[in-house]
């Protein structure tokens, strides 16, 4: 329902801002500490991870000692103060998933992430839903169809066939069950007899490249925030990381007056360089979900990144060597830089002078760097 008819229901409704910059940091807070735990997860949404358990099983031992060391991981990064979402682990062959509404994680464990999801649903908060390996049909059978993502219209098909469960659904022969739904039918029968076990993905964190900026007097006037946003955009291009590398995903985070925050992010089809084609998408945001409050601070993030531009590529024979080229270009401004400020160079380079001395002095030598 809309706020305003929540309103008229209850006169003494109580509204909370949302707060996506701190959603956000928490949640990547969660991400870190499952990191320490295995080296494969996957984030699916905010509130929900699933995390690669295979063979951890040598270094921590059973599946629930495994979910321990996860709600402990959990829980020392701060996790019990974040609000109401949810999470899930791994999908190869041992996974885990968990979820954490009312303030506690809920973890649930099993083969797939299909399965380790339904368990973390079903798990009670600050408890684990443990699902043995062969288990799964069992499991599966008495869980409602609520649990399989389907749109509206094939929900209620499947309620006027009288199938509330999954065990209902995996009941009936495989093939009629596509005949109705097509391949989407196939797909939620197999899921449905726990026989998908789809494989957790990890991902990749490249080091995000930011640029900020904090306004003397909180700003409410769009084109002062579409300008500001511009010149950010082009302050960030300008950093040496990001040279031979085009911008593939980029957002925009504000701090608001009173403690607010605002978020916006975008994911461009065709990765670029260029600062109005990385800022179109991020100005239609701001124009149809603008800040509910004055802006005290602006930030820019790449966060995912693409191999190569499109001049680069002109000269390079790959990406590598494009940011190669770009990191050498960088060390050399920064070179002239420090020239100009100390009147010396206090870069060093180190050449191999005698490798066959058994003396480490000998061996070596530092010589000025020169462009």
């Amino acid at each position: 329902m809309t706020v305003s008819q929540a309103i008229g229901l209850c006169s003494s409704l109580r509204l909370c801002e949302p707060d996506p910059v701190h959603y956000d940091e928490q949640f990547a807070r969660l991400l870190a500490a499952l990191s320490e735990v295995s080296p494969v997860v996957e984030p699916a949404e905010l509130g929900r991870a699933y995390v690669g358990t295979d063979g951890l099983e040598k270094l921590y031992g059973s599946p629930q000692q495994i979910v321990e060391i996860i709600q402990m991981r959990s829980a020392e990064c701060g996790m019990r103060n974040f609000s109401e979402g949810s999470f899930a682990t791994r999908d190869s062959h041992l996974h885990s998933a968990f979820r954490i509404p009312h303030s506690a994680l809920r973890v649930g464990w099993g083969r797939g992430k299909f399965v380790s999801w339904v368990a973390a649903t079903r798990a009670r908060p600050g408890e684990a839903v443990i699902v043995q390996p062969g288990e799964e049909g069992a499991f599966l059978s008495s869980q409602p169809l609520a649990a399989l993502s389907l749109d509206p219209d094939t929900h209620r098909r499947l309620r006027q066939l009288g199938l509330t469960t999954l065990g209902r659904l995996a009941a009936l022969p495989q093939e009629a069950v596509v005949s109705q739904f097509g391949a989407a039918g196939r797909r939620m029968w197999r899921l449905a007899a726990g026989e998908v076990v789809e494989r957790v993905v990890g991902r990749e964190a490249p080091e995000p490249i930011v640029a900020a900026l904090a306004f003397f007097s909180p700003v409410v006037d769009r084109a002062m925030l579409a300008h500001a946003l511009d010149r950010l955009i082009e302050r960030a291009l300008q950093h040496p990381r990001r040279i031979g590398w085009r911008v593939q995903v980029v957002r925009v985070r504000a701090e608001l007056e009173h403690g607010a925050s605002w978020m916006i992010a975008a994911t461009l089809k065709d990765p670029t360089a260029d600062r109005d084609r990385i800022a179109a998408p991020l100005r239609t945001r701001l124009e149809q979900a603008p800040p509910a409050g004055a802006v005290e601070r602006l930030a820019v993030e790449f966060t995912a990144f693409a191999p190569g531009t499109a001049e680069l590529q002109l000269f390079a024979r790959d990406a590598n060597a494009a940011a190669r080229a770009g990191r050498r270009r960088a060390l050399r401004t920064a070179l002239q830089e420090i020239r100009l400020r100390l009147k010396r160079t206090l870069l060093y380079r180190i050449i191999e002078v005698q490798p066959w001395s058994r003396l480490p002095e000998r061996r070596y030598a530092l010589i000025e760097y020169e462009t």
